[in-house]
């Protein structure tokens, strides 16, 4: 029916108003985030506050923003903390740049900048995470990178005018020894060149970065000038000269050897060169017959000098050192000038080849250099035209820049400088070096959290050892310690400076958390010690005291649990806590190792056994073996019965000084066991004394069920076996007074047949007395040599079966019933009707098909068949399903087998039958 409290609808109980659903009131920060903190989803507000983000909001506004909305929604609250570091990191980046623009400024405006100091400016100011990215940073390193290249510039611009000098004076010196007309003709345009080389210089001296030229340049630059106005102040005069003496012929002759021979041969006179000659021919006539000879000992020093030279400039050419072969080639040239009139043909013959060949390497060099550089540009701009996903990091390509600029480098020594192929190397290294510039911000960017995280962890370590100052749980505050090294570990890298200026605070802070710790571990080391001296004045007492030294190992473990120490000195301590226990036990156990190798009568017995069946089994003789091993025994035996005749006169003894003793209270005895008799005959009742009341006799109650004997085989009419007592340790004979022993037994069939069921291991015969225990030598001898005895059986049985195995299939392959092994060669599973059945179809002729005999054969081992055999074994396994009253293949392998021998022989088949007789023999 209805329950009774439900309510009518004409019920006059007034109604309950609904309440009124709570409206929220909109966040007073919604209308300055576009109302992020009303939005429904995290989503829709994360997409709110970046919209909010990107309209610049104040740093006030941010840091409020944040407050409210960490509690809120994290991850919308991750962006404006992103923005808030970013403008904390902007604002300590300010500071620094404002301090390194100072110090470029200062550089800018010195009257001389040293290269070096401009080059640490930008390398000390990215170590600092100094935005050089950044304005007014990026300009300022613009600008000192301009300067820098302005004074390199210069540099390599008085290098080439020095070159150009020499050139010019070369020109001058070739000139001279040409005719004085050529000289003539090209003076104009030499005077030219002069002057415009001259203006050159001056161009140099004159700029504003002169000063800060490295100071070896200008006197080279000084040196060349006067080199070459020395040559041509002595050139202009010398070819004014020729040209007087050409139009007169009382004018003088020029200083040049060459021009005054010219001269001197327009005019008709002898050369200079002849009228030496001449002169020297006339001087030499009268004393050619008294010159005098050379020493042998000037002459080979002369060429060992020669030599020497000519074998170190042709070591310089070969490896292609144009300024080295340039200079062995000069110091050549010396000695040929002192020693080159004392040696042969020969020798003059190699040195000029030598020099030759100094010559045109000269001018490969050059050539060569030009090469390389080329080489050097290509490589240089295609650093940024890599294929894509295979552009080079930051660190790779500032690594390279520095090997082609190092490459560069050695060009320059080479050969003469080329300063068109530097401008493109250098502009194509400083296009790359933009990705080392990009790769440097974000290492300092990536620093600058770094350090932020570090100083966070040593703040955090700093608080939590004022927390855990008066923690007892050491253990703990050591895990904690080490997990607060991991952390300062993983903390990511930070600069040389950085890390020099947090390592002491970090190590101030964890120096403080760890000093209760430390205090603890000292301690704990003191009572580790005094332990330590416990147990060696325990392992040095004559008498060793188990339960002591169980007691200190206790206290130790307690100690080791409870203060943590390092753990190579926990190790040390502990071995040396236990090295005295260690050598007491030691001791003991020698000392009962020596009691237990004291050998006596049987043992030498047993032990002379024990190696005559190691010598046996060494043999490989199976009769040996076996007759060694029934010595054995028979010496196992024979220490058993002589134990056993020591105790049976020990007990004869023993039994006849007990009947003697016993003779007078042999009555007593008698008329006690009667009563026990009569008690466990069940008279209890009829036997006991007048004055004992009888037991009231229990009201007989229906049989409901009587019990027999249900185990297999037996009658259930059949009495079950007496036995002993229910219980062990029950005595037989109840005496009055006792709980038990004025009641009979229970008839009612529920615990009157325990009584009778015997003891509790039954029968079991007694214990067989082996005498005195072996001593320890010789029960290890004994045992091992019975091992190795089964082994070495085993092994020339498996051997034995094996061949007995062969000359079955031997039989088979020549159908010959004569080589079939014996009974007792194939083994126990092999009865004679069944070698008899092998040998019947062996001598008979071959007929029949194996193949379902050796199919049973395989499922009667278990042994696999083979892929072509495997569906006719599935169909017969299906058959032999259906025939449920046939035998199985494993109760019929030996028909089987006679089957297969009587079938002709094939390689195919003697190896299955060969797998299933390696399994079948040996069941």
């Amino acid at each position: 029916m209805f329950p009774f409290f439900s309510r009518s609808k004409m019920s006059d109980a007034p109604e309950v108003n609904p309440a009124p659903a709570k409206t929220h009131e909109p966040h007073p920060l919604d209308a300055l985030t576009g109302g992020a903190f009303s939005a429904a989803t995290s989503g829709e507000r994360a997409s709110r506050i970046r919209d909010w983000l990107a309209t610049q909001p104040a740093p006030e506004q941010l840091q409020e923003v944040f407050k409210e909305l960490s509690g809120r929604d994290k991850g919308a609250a991750r962006a404006v903390r992103e923005r808030l570091d970013e403008i904390r990191r902007a604002k300590g980046q300010e500071a620094i740049a404002a301090e390194w623009a100072d110090k470029a400024q200062a550089l800018l405006a010195a009257p001389k900048l040293n290269i070096a100091d401009a080059l640490a400016w930008q390398r000390d100011a990215a170590k600092a995470g100094a935005p050089l990215s950044r304005e007014p940073l990026s300009l300022l390193k613009v600008q000192l990178a301009d300067r820098v290249k302005v004074i390199e510039d210069l540099q390599h611009r008085v290098q080439v005018q020095r070159e150009a000098a020499v050139l010019l004076a070369q020109r001058i010196e070739v000139l001279s020894t040409k005719p004085w007309r050529d000289a003539h003709a090209a003076l104009e345009l030499l005077r030219a060149d002069v002057a415009r080389w001259q203006e050159q210089a001056q161009e140099l001296t004159g700029d504003a970065s002169w000063a800060s030229v490295e100071a070896r340049f200008p006197p080279l630059l000084d040196a060349s000038r006067t080199q070459l106005l020395v040559v041509w102040e002595a050139f202009q005069p010398a070819v004014a000269q020729a040209a007087a003496a050409a139009e007169d012929v009382s004018a003088p002759l020029p200083p040049v050897p060459v021009w005054a021979d010219e001269l001197r041969a327009a005019r008709g006179l002898p050369t200079e060169a002849a009228a030496a000659a001449a002169a020297s021919a006339a001087a030499s006539k009268p004393a050619r017959v008294a010159k005098p000879k050379v020493a042998p000992e000037v002459i080979e020093k002369a060429h060992q000098l020669v030599r020497d030279a000519l074998a170190t400039l042709e070591k310089e050419t070969a490896e292609g050192h144009g300024k080295a072969s340039a200079g062995a080639a000069a110091a050549l040239r010396a000695v040929l000038k002192v020693h080159g009139k004392h040696i042969d043909n020969a020798l003059e013959q190699q040195v000029h080849t030598a020099l030759v060949a100094a010559g045109e390497l000269e001018g490969w060099q050059r050539w060569s250099a030009d090469q390389v550089r080329e080489d050097l540009v290509a490589k240089a701009e295609a650093l940024l035209n890599r294929p894509e996903g295979q552009a080079l990091g930051g660190r790779k390509m500032q690594e390279t820049l520095r090997n082609l600029r190092d490459q560069w480098k050695q060009a320059d020594q080479g050969g003469a400088p080329n300063h068109a192929l530097w401008k493109k190397f250098d502009e194509a290294c400083n296009a790359a070096h933009k990705v080392v510039e990009a790769w440097l911000d974000k290492i300092r960017t990536e620093a600058a959290e770094h350090k932020a995280q570090r100083l966070a962890l040593i703040e955090e370590v700093k608080a939590w050892a004022q927390e855990h100052a008066a923690s007892g749980d050491w253990k703990a505050i050591n895990r904690s310690l080490y997990q607060f090294g991991d952390r300062w570990r993983e903390g990511g890298h930070v600069g040389e400076k950085i890390f020099a200026e947090l390592q002491p605070l970090w190590k101030q802070a964890i120096a403080l958390a760890a000093a209760p710790l430390e205090a603890a571990q000292k301690e704990s080391l003191a009572r580790r010690h005094a332990m330590i001296d416990e147990a060696t004045a325990l392992g040095a007492a004559p008498a060793l005291r188990i339960d002591a030294v169980k007691a200190l190992q206790q206290r130790w473990q307690a100690e080791a649990q409870t203060v943590p120490l390092d753990r190579k000195h926990e190790q040390k301590l502990w071995d040396a806590f236990r090295k005295p226990i260690d050598e007491a036990f030691n001791r003991k156990s020698a000392d009962r190792d020596r009691a237990v190798t004291e050998l006596s009568a049987r043992d030498r017995v047993v032990l002379d056994a024990s190696k005559a069946l190691e010598a046996a089994n060494a043999t490989g003789d199976a009769q040996q073996i076996r007759a060694a091993m029934q010595a054995l025994e028979a010496a196992l035996r024979g220490q058993a019965q002589a134990a056993e005749a020591v105790a049976t006169a020990n007990k004869d003894a023993q039994s006849h000084a007990d009947a003697q003793a016993s003779a007078a209270p042999a009555a007593t005895e008698i008329a006690a066991e009667a009563s026990a008799e009569a008690a466990e005959g069940g008279d209890t009742a009829a036997a006991a004394p007048a004055a004992t009341p009888a037991a009231p006799k229990p009201a007989a109650r229906p049989v409901v069920a009587v019990r027999g004997d249900d185990r297999p085989g037996m009658k259930k009419d059949a009495p079950v076996a007496p036995g002993r007592g229910a219980r062990p340790g029950d005595r037989r004979d109840g005496r009055p007074g006792d709980r038990d022993g004025a009641r009979g037994p229970r008839s009612d069939g529920r615990m009157g047949d325990r009584a009778d069921r015997g003891g509790r291991f039954g029968d079991r015969p007694a214990f067989e007395d082996r005498g005195p225990r072996l001593g320890d030598t010789a029960f290890r001898a004994q045992r091992e040599a019975m091992e190795h005895a089964q082994l070495a059986l085993k092994k020339l049985a498996a051997q034995a079966h094996g061949e007995a195995l062969t000359q079955l299939l031997t039989a088979w392959e020549k159908r010959d019933a004569a080589l079939v092994p014996g009974t007792q060669d194939l083994g126990s599973g092999v009865t004679a009707s069944v070698r008899s059945a092998w040998t019947q179809a062996l001598s008979a002729a071959p007929k029949g098909d194996a193949a379902e005999a050796l199919l049973r054969l395989e499922m009667a081992a278990e042994a696999p068949t083979p892929a072509e055999h495997i569906a006719a074994r599935r169909m017969l396994q299906l058959q032999l399903l259906t025939r449920r009253n046939d035998p199985a293949p494993t109760q019929t392998w030996g028909q089987d087998v006679a089957r297969v021998l009587a079938s002709n022989s094939d390689a195919a088949n003697a190896r299955r039958l060969q797998n299933v007789l390696k399994t079948l023999l040996r069941k």
